[in-house]
């Protein structure tokens, strides 16, 4: 499901993203990406300029850009929690549930599909429209408010400064092709990698790793565990592209969280790439996503049913999800569209913390407070 709100509302507002001369403005350059990190992939209609990503970064904060002026982007996506918001399933601004949890923003430049499971959505421009214009169920709540949410933004002189510098050619730069765009940029800036991991791995700092996550990390690429064949690449998933791929990898799995009939269905609402494809081997496949910060990112699975990491290394450790009773009963280990690489394992209680430790080890102290991330109007 994408959430009710149609393909071809978003192809609509996708196209407008027309390329422009940036005239003007100034580009943005990856010059602080980390050490071993490719440069982002960006579209050719959307360049990256430093205005473009001030404005986003205003935009993505501001709780005028939802329909009733309660709830920004950075509501379901907060900083200290490495852009998520530690709840089950995100909220929307009219207190209506979405059926999934919010995903983190960290490395997102590098996502080579979005949200939790759709495959034609390859483009964050195409992906900030759910949220904002989104009717079932409601997320910002900006349908049936576009006027109200444009006269707030445009009677504020700080945005009439920042949209005229981000589009310096454009006679009326306040609408929401450019908003799309500017917080698109914003959250393509978002890059993370200085974890201890990459402390050790890419900066050369042979103390950054305990030996328990030194451990951890050799059983997590082992083919006892096999958490590698999902979470590979320098970003922990093996959904990534960036500026030097030669294909788009856009794999999708089922981890065996359902079987709600015996013969591998998931819940209405929640039954991943399936809802999109309608092909039944597409049933309960999900985006397996980034790992980097999982440590502060809980709870987890698309619907946010598991609590902890030892929760999760245990569903894996079993070969999925046995649900005795109630409405979600079955056994997600026997589910005939489980990927092969969930089979569950054999581990010992130091083998199972090894790998915690190693998967804490991916957390950025740093990113989580960022001042080139943080909320613009706390200054203001």
């Amino acid at each position: 499901m994408l959430r009710k709100l149609t393909l071809g509302f978003i192809v609509i507002v996708f196209v407008s993203l027309i390329a422009y001369a940036q005239d003007g403005t100034t580009p943005y350059t990856w010059d602080q990406l980390p050490e071993g990190f490719p440069q982002p992939l960006v579209p050719a209609n959307n360049p990256m300029t430093v205005e473009k990503v001030a404005l986003g970064k205003h935009l993505f904060y501001d709780v005028r850009l939802s329909g009733n002026e309660t709830q920004s982007c950075a509501s379901c996506h907060q900083q200290e929690l490495a852009f998520t918001d530690a709840l089950e399933v995100s909220v929307g601004s009219t207190g209506e549930e979405t059926p999934r949890s919010s995903m983190s923003l960290v490395n997102v430049a590098y996502n080579s599909t979005f949200t939790w499971a759709h495959p034609s959505l390859q483009h964050i421009e195409q992906q900030i429209v759910i949220p904002m214009f989104g009717e079932f169920p409601v997320e910002m709540g900006i349908t049936g408010s576009e006027r109200d949410v444009l006269e707030r933004i445009s009677s504020d002189p700080i945005y009439q400064e920042l949209f005229a510098a981000a589009y310096p050619a454009q006679e009326n730069p306040i609408s929401f092709r450019n908003i799309t765009q500017a917080i698109a940029s914003f959250t393509r800036s978002i890059v993370s990698g200085n974890s201890p991991y990459d402390q050790f791995v890419y900066q050369g700092n042979a103390d950054a790793m305990s030996e328990s996550a030194l451990r951890g990390l050799e059983l997590f690429h082992s083919e006892q565990f096999e958490c590698f064949h999902c979470h590979g690449t320098f970003n922990f998933t093996m959904s990534t592209i960036h500026a030097n791929s030669s294909v788009r990898e856009a794999p999708f799995h089922n981890v065996g969280l359902f079987n709600l009939d015996g013969e591998g269905a998931y819940p209405m609402g929640n039954r991943g790439i399936y809802e999109i494809t309608g092909d039944p081997n597409d049933m309960g496949r999900f985006r397996a996503p980034s790992l980097r910060n999982v440590g502060i990112t809980a709870p987890y699975m698309h619907d946010g049913s598991i609590a902890t990491l030892e929760d999760v290394l245990f569903h894996y450790q079993s070969g999925g999800r046995n649900i005795e009773t109630g409405e979600f009963a079955g056994d997600g280990r026997s589910n005939p569209n489980k990927s092969g690489f969930v089979s569950g394992f054999e581990a010992t209680e130091q083998e199972i913390a090894d790998v915690i430790a190693f998967l804490e080890s991916l957390t950025d102290e740093s990113v989580l407070t960022d001042p080139r991330f943080s909320n613009p109007w706390q200054d203001n």
